[in-house]
């Protein structure tokens, strides 16, 4: 019996995966029982056991187990963890990957799975913004993040300083380690106004999830500084506040303490912080499978890959839609078209991946509808993807005149390995802006906190700013100073001559947020200057401790 017939119920599969390996070792011990030659199975002998559980470990060195230990440590249950190491086959294996994130699918009668890219966002938002020496996932912010999302407010202190106590911490003036403070509304399974604290103690940019209020307290050891309003007023002595008994350096004497910072509530909190949120659907059905036509509406795709953690890559699918190709309805003054979009993921096997539904519309007033026709319509859809090579078949109908069309392409998802120099797709883009924390994860074209936009033709006007954007992975952090010693070359030809029209280098150390984990480039050229014609930019990016070179180059227009 093979496991893919058992996955078919995601409660079924995975609840029962201990009882198939119990059920399939009686079964070979009967089988062995009945040939002419009785036998009877025996326990395995020690040295039996540790083979085994050997072989089972470099099995699992490999993608399923940097699956295991990296993408899903913070959600996956004990006991799907239990289950997930008795599988014996990879075959076994991808049938338990797919069968958890489809648990987990809060949408489970579509193909689109939003957990799944939500969960892979967040972990590309915490390396990128959490990252101390550790990667961004590693880190107790970067936990919390994976985890729960962005918080609903955030107090953030990044340089410590001077700080006036709530007076449920005893009041009074201080000086702190950097520290944040993050408030949750509410979380599933926790409770309402949950607020967790993060300090710096060793002001390296390792915050620490902490029960303790005080730890943030930089004076906490300093005889006579840093009193507590109460211990100003001699109602307590700053003696007190190491003879507590409840797990904080408060310094607010005998006073009682709000409900929020009694001992137990934190301990209770801390507790439930650490576990993975519950699995709320586990009964699926399965999808229908799409027909794929063919027909002649022009459409323009791109791929870029951004690496999310070693075992996966964010892969970022654009579309591109001439609106002089499309044909548009008007009514009540304003002329619209229309374009469904149905595109599948599978493997080299033809084994479905992942699929996804949209639509792209255009809405213009009747009057303007001629200006309109000379410009683009764009959509992009992130999908994560384990390295490797899948097929992309796209499918795109024009509602209004029934064209269509299909594109199929290959996506050879890069492998990075831990001490490779790496990078990113090096994308031109006519959009690359911060975006405001309500926003950050929300919408099309997010990287990051970033809005990058594609511009699939890779034709800019004189009067447009061409963006440049890049991700690169595994520097080699200098003894001293932790940072990258290296440096990025960024040089301009026009094609069909050596003409440079651009030589300039940069410290890659200098580079806002920069760390050996990650670097990423985001910049906005002006292309006043540049006559019009082709060019290429050539990007040479050197690792001066390891010797390591990348030259991802591209060309680009100016009209």
């Amino acid at each position: 019996m093979k496991l893919r017939v058992l996955v078919a119920s995601g409660a079924v599969a995975l609840l029962g995966l201990s009882a198939f390996a119990d059920k399939k070792k009686s079964q070979d011990a009967t089988d062995s029982s009945s040939g002419s030659n009785e036998t009877v199975a025996k326990p395995m002998s020690a040295k039996e056991r540790k083979k085994k559980e050997a072989k089972l470990r470099k099995e699992l060195e490999s993608p399923y187990k940097k699956w295991l230990n990296e993408d899903v440590v913070y959600i996956i249950t004990d006991e799907e963890r239990k289950a997930f190491k008795q599988l014996n086959t990879d075959e076994e294996r991808e049938a338990f990957i797919e069968n958890f994130w489809l648990r987990r699918d809060p949408t489970p009668d579509t193909e689109e799975n939003e957990f799944k890219e939500e969960h892979y966002r967040r972990i590309a938002y915490a390396n990128e913004h959490f990252a101390s020496g550790i990667p961004g996932w590693k880190t107790d912010r970067g936990r919390i993040y994976i985890m729960y999302g962005p918080p609903d407010e955030i107090e953030s202190h990044p340089s410590g300083g001077t700080y006036e106590r709530p007076i449920e911490e005893g009041g009074g003036e201080t000086s702190t380690y950097p520290f944040e403070d993050w408030r949750y509304r509410y979380i599933d399974g926790i409770g309402t106004n949950i607020v967790i604290e993060f300090v710096d103690t060793t002001m390296t940019g390792e915050y620490h999830m902490t029960m303790d209020p005080t730890e943030k307290d930089a004076l906490m050891y300093v005889p006579g500084a840093g009193l507590t309003l109460y211990e100003q007023m001699g109602m307590s002595d700053k003696t007190q506040r190491f003879q507590r008994t409840d797990g904080t350096h408060l310094g607010t004497g005998g006073m009682p303490l709000p409900e929020s910072m009694d001992e137990f509530t934190r301990l209770e909190q801390f507790a439930k912080l650490q576990k993975p949120p519950q699995v709320k659907f586990k009964d699926l059905e399965a999808a229908v499978s799409e027909t794929i036509r063919y027909n002649t509406l022009p459409m323009k795709v791109r791929a870029d890959y951004i690496k999310v953690t070693d075992s996966t890559v964010l892969t970022n699918i654009t579309l591109q839609f001439d609106r002089k190709d499309l044909q548009y309805q008007q009514k009540d003054k304003i002329s619209k078209a229309t374009v469904n979009i149905y595109a599948r993921i599978t493997s080299i096997t033809r084994r479905p991946v992942n699929v996804f539904e949209n639509v792209v519309s255009v809405e213009v007033p009747t009057e303007m509808l001629q200006k309109a026709m000379d410009g683009e319509s764009i959509y992009q859809k992130s999908v994560p993807l384990a390295p490797g090579m899948y097929r992309l078949n796209v499918v795109a109908k024009d509602v209004v005149g029934g064209n269509m069309t299909n594109y199929e392409t290959a996506l050879n998802v890069p492998h990075y390995d831990d001490d490779t120099l790496a990078s990113s797709s090096l994308i031109l883009a006519d959009t690359i802006e911060k975006l405001p924390t309500r926003s950050i994860g929300q919408g099309q074209f997010v990287i990051g906190d970033s809005k990058v936009r594609p511009r699939i033709s890779e034709t800019f006007s004189r009067s447009e700013k061409m963006g440049i954007y890049a991700q690169f992975y595994n520097f080699t952090p200098d003894a001293k100073t932790k940072k990258p010693d290296a440096q990025i070359q960024y040089e301009i030809y026009k094609s069909g001559s050596n003409q440079k029209v651009l030589d300039f280098t940069e410290d890659v150390s200098k580079i806002p947020g920069a760390s050996a984990q990650q670097v990423t480039i985001e910049k906005l050229l002006p292309l006043q200057t540049l006559q019009p014609g082709q060019y290429t930019l050539k990007m040479k990016v050197t690792d001066k401790i390891k010797n390591q070179v990348l030259t991802p180059e591209a060309t680009f227009t100016v009209t």
